[in-house]
């Protein structure tokens, strides 16, 4: 189904007389992706079917897209992300016959995704690439982005859920888990930290990723060098935890973030310090005092 819908996306993006060959783009785990290459042209484009079970509404997801790459522009901001295009009569959505949305950007060759970071240098260089994203959009107005996932990074919700579903566990499930409860119930001061952040002043709402991870950063083929973050469907309104702590649940450990081999799982104190010292240079001087002394 996925190819038959593409086939009819590509015949939408197209002019008359162009032939798009299609490849599958793999690694992604939300939507499905594919690289269409004009057969006569050789240029090439990455085509998306959204998935909308995650995203009820991808026209918030494409709005948010295209208000960051406008500020950009009229900005004049030295930082990269991928074009978005659109197809024709200027719309940044196709709905197939499945009632399927779909998106096109420009192809990025010659990149690489890497999806468990390798070294401390990869880590630092993600994470200032993430906190030079939140950087770049320090002085837009953040409220203007839709909440494209709500209470994504809500710990305070997060907690309240697990509390609920403690009251009411299945005696036995609980005592098998009973070891990893206990460690929860000891971490609620994260949520009573959560509140405190939220309540202030002192920690400024912001353009965030929520999703910052090694795998949504693009890799340069012959330098290993950063070329830029993607997957902005989570890039909502949110504060500077959201992604330092992403990177470090996802990067610091020894294995790629869905490995369940917990036994061989170690964290990695050089990577994690990496990300730390990254994410500073990269904010640096947009951090506040009350961020600084928090990180």
């Amino acid at each position: 189904m996925h190819l038959n819908s593409c086939q009819e996306a590509v015949n939408a993006f197209a002019t008359p007389g162009q032939q798009f060959s299609v490849e599958p783009v793999t690694g992604g785990l939300i939507n499905h992706s594919y690289k269409i290459t004009d057969q006569q042209t050789g240029q090439s484009f990455l085509l998306q079917q959204i998935n909308q079970q995650v995203f009820p509404a991808p026209e918030k997801i494409q709005e948010n897209y295209l208000l960051l790459q406008q500020y950009i522009r009229e900005q004049q901001i030295p930082f990269f992300i991928p074009e978005l295009i659109l197809f024709p009569g200027n719309q940044s959505l196709y709905t197939d016959g499945q009632q399927q949305s779909w998106r096109v950007f420009s192809f990025l060759e010659k990149t690489r995704m890497i999806s468990c970071t390798e070294n401390s240098q990869q880590a630092a260089d993600v994470a200032e690439t993430f906190a030079r994203l939140t950087a770049a959009f320090n002085k837009m107005d953040c409220r203007k982005l839709h909440i494209t996932i709500p209470g994504f990074h809500h710990v305070r919700n997060r907690y309240t859920q697990f509390s609920a579903a403690l009251e009411k566990a299945n005696p036995e499930r609980a005592a098998t888990s009973a070891e990893l409860i206990k460690g929860l119930i000891n971490r609620e001061r994260y949520a009573r930290l959560f509140d405190r952040i939220t309540d202030s002043s002192d920690f400024p709402f912001r353009v965030m990723h929520h999703d910052a991870k090694i795998s949504n950063v693009l890799f340069d083929d012959s330098t290993g060098k950063v070329v830029c973050p993607v997957d902005f469907d989570t890039v909502m309104p949110g504060y500077f935890f959201s992604d330092l702590g992403d990177m470090i649940r996802s990067m610091a450990g020894s294995a790629d973030e869905n490995s369940i081999a917990y036994e061989n799982l170690v964290i990695r104190p050089e990577i994690y310090e990496s990300i730390i010292s990254g994410y500073t240079r990269g904010m640096n001087e947009f951090l506040t005092r009350a961020e600084h002394n928090n990180l």
